[in-house]
């Protein structure tokens, strides 16, 4: 089915908003997959906010033309589904794992940074925690310190209080 020139820039819009938002983009050939798995990978998609399309490849390189993403355009070839994602690393993360899964879904390269991706850097990308898990490590990592001082400080408060009597206990008998 072609469209007229109206519904492809209504295409070339919708997609170049995605990308201006998007800081991800992954692209993996789809060649042999069921509806069903696509449905999966869809609804697996949007709950990780990742936006996936299926474009004709010249309207997707138009919609990318000016972006970060344009870098990719000479990646646009053959039967791809067009992974975006405003987290660094949630659409690589989907469509890796959904590759795991189903070997007829082929990474083919994604772009982040500005930086095209081969088939290793996008499963590299998609191997980093996400965001919430940096940030709750980065924290575990910064009250360690602290923890660990408050646990000696108890310990050596336990330790002088089994051997004497506190010292405020040995003014007041003493007076």
């Amino acid at each position: 089915m072609s469209l007229n020139r109206s519904e492809k820039e209504a295409v070339i819009s919708e997609v170049t908003s995605l990308a201006a938002k998007a800081q991800t983009l992954v692209m993996a050939e789809y060649r042999g997959i069921t509806v069903a798995n696509m449905d999966k990978l869809r609804v697996n998609a949007r709950s990780n906010g990742v936006s996936l399309s299926v474009l004709k490849n010249t309207l997707a390189r138009r919609a990318v033309a000016g972006s970060s993403f344009e870098v990719a355009a000479d990646q646009m070839t053959g039967p791809l589904i067009y992974g975006f994602s405003e987290d660094a690393v949630a659409a690589a993360k989907v469509v890796a794992e959904f590759a795991k899964t189903n070997d007829k879904l082929v990474i083919r390269a994604g772009v982040y940074g500005g930086k095209v991706l081969d088939v290793e850097g996008v499963k590299q990308l998609a191997s980093i925690p996400s965001k919430e898990v940096l940030l709750a490590q980065l924290c575990g990592l910064l009250m360690s310190p602290m923890s660990r001082t408050a646990v000696v400080l108890g310990a050596l408060a336990a330790k002088k209080g089994e051997g004497a009597a506190a010292p405020a206990a040995e003014e007041a008998a003493a007076a």
